[in-house]
């Protein structure tokens, strides 16, 4: 009978959370290698090439491939002969891994997982409490999988009731455009049928936690239903043109997943949830011998990418700039900033706009007058870092806020990831603003162009609080100029019709 020692499972658990936040899954790093040669969108192109170098990035200097570290889900499977000498329980072992895990000072990951989430929503502070699965099996080994899942790809799942005659295909490709790019594509989708509705969603996310394997099975083609779906989606997806980073282009997805499970003869219950370009999961097996370590993958694993953004970007000086100066940017356009900007999310926004709304003063130093804001929640720095990973968030959640802002605040520009909302472009277009986007899934990357950073405001928000930048050639594209043309409307849309034009090849 194989005995689990409480702190050789708590360790196991809290290496593979490390080692997550900074290896890619080299099934992964190939299959984004694949598409970003044959990608013709230079957009499309370039985002993929920020994504592989900071990939490799992130596996030499040990730092979280993306800002967003994830809550934490974790599927047990336990061994029926196997004994546990443990003082806790298995979900109180998880929670002090994680705990762990994300407070490591080497390697601190951003806590994001707040309480009373439907009331005032407080940071837990460690990212507990994790998403736990157990089921038992026979066997005398406790098998794990781990995924840490970014908000804003778990934000984009769906799930639909269909009706058995309904054609799924048709349904999944329907729902694509209306994901928009917040969760950061190419990456993969998971889609899980059958079952009940949160059978289904389940499958989903499980479906994640497989290998890339989609060019194998286009080589030796399907053998059942669910491996035909598989290859259909794909084409059918892909042909959408929606391209890395929403920007138009030939890969959308990486692989499509799919488990299904027996449902009901009225019902068919289908979920997709999507994984992202900081796509993050493991599968350990503990056997009693003492805690696992995976074993580091090697560098030369990781392609070695050419990327030289000063050869075809605007330079820009943000501290000089104002209203007149953003009018003659292009849609899909690369910048290099340089200067100071302002951070701000979902919470400081909240908190701007009661300031407005009570005809308060705004904290002294947030001076919104010619600036521009960046929409960020940056992990914490270590050792001679200035900040740590500092992505983009998805900027629809700023919707709401957005023409407040403009209108009352004299900001001129913001920076997030995906698309813009109709009423945010509208505002844009009418105050002579811009949105840029910087490539999610790269925040070490644009990390590196930190120059400095402090806290202007609300410090207790942790992550949420406004920061001031100084950067230094952080890279970013204009996605909707100050005439409110959205490049994530004319790209997807271009490339779509360019993929229809090319000519299929008969076997």
């Amino acid at each position: 009978m194989t005995t689990i020692i409480q702190e050789d499972f708590i360790q196991s658990v809290q290496n593979a959370l490390q080692y997550i936040s900074y290896y890619h899954p080299l099934d992964f790093v190939r299959a984004l290698h694949r598409a970003w040669q044959q990608e013709q969108s230079p957009a499309a192109r370039d985002a993929m090439a920020q994504i592989l170098i900071n990939s490799r990035m992130c596996a030499e200097g040990h730092r979280p491939i993306c800002q967003d570290t994830g809550i934490v889900t974790v599927f047990l499977e336990i061994g029926m002969q196997v004994r546990w000498d443990c003082r806790d329980s298995v979900e109180d072992m998880v929670n002090e891994a994680v705990r762990r895990a994300y407070q490591d000072p080497d390697n601190p990951l951003r806590a994001s997982i707040v309480t009373d989430p439907a009331g005032k929503r407080i940071n837990t502070g460690d990212n507990t409490p994790a998403v736990i699965h157990m089921k038992t099996v026979p066997g005398e080994c406790v098998s794990i999988t781990l995924a840490a899942k970014g908000g804003g790809s778990e934000n984009k799942a769906r799930f639909a009731i269909l009706n058995p005659s309904d054609n799924l295909a048709d349904w999944v490709v329907e729902q694509l455009p209306g994901m928009g790019a917040g969760w950061c594509p190419p990456g993969i989708l998971g889609i899980g049928i059958g079952g009940t509705a949160e059978k289904a969603m389940l499958l989903a996310k499980q479906s994640l936690m497989a290998p890339i394997d989609i060019q194998e099975l286009q080589q030796r083609g399907p053998a059942n239903r669910v491996e035909e779906l598989r290859l259909e989606i794909l084409e059918r997806v892909n042909a959408l043109g929606i391209g890395a980073q929403g920007l138009g282009g030939l890969t959308t997805v990486l692989d499509v997943k799919i488990l299904d499970y027996p449902t009901h003869a009225a019902s068919k219950p289908v979920a997709i949830i999507p994984n992202c370009a900081a796509t993050r999961h493991i599968h350990l097996s503990l056997d009693g011998s003492g805690p696992v370590f995976p074993e580091p993958p090697p560098l030369d694993a990781w392609p070695e990418i050419a990327w030289d953004p000063t050869a075809h970007s605007r330079h820009v000086n943000l501290d000089e700039l104002d209203r007149d100066a953003i009018q003659g940017w292009q849609p899909g356009e690369t910048l290099l900033l340089s200067g100071r900007l302002l951070t701000g999310r979902d919470a400081a926004h909240k908190r701007i706009i009661e300031c407005l709304d009570n005809g308060e003063t705004l904290p002294d130093g947030l001076d919104f007058h010619n600036r521009f804001i960046y929409y960020v929640g940056p992990v914490d720095p270590v050792g001679d870092e200035v900040m740590g990973p500092a992505g983009p968030t998805t900027a629809t959640r700023m919707d709401k806020f957005t023409d407040r802002l403009l209108e009352e605040t004299g900001l001129i520009g913001m920076i997030g990831k995906a698309e813009r909302g109709p009423a945010a472009i509208d505002s844009i277009r009418r105050h002579g603003a811009v949105y840029l986007i910087a490539t999610g899934g790269a925040a070490y990357l644009v990390a590196r162009s930190i120059r400095s950073a402090r806290v202007l405001a609300w410090p207790e928000m942790g992550m949420e609080a406004v920061y001031e930048f100084e950067v230094r050639d952080m890279p970013v594209t204009v996605a909707v100029d100050s005439r409110g043309e959205s490049v994530h409307q004319t790209g997807p849309a271009l490339w779509k019709q360019r993929i229809a034009d090319i000519p299929v090849r008969s076997e």
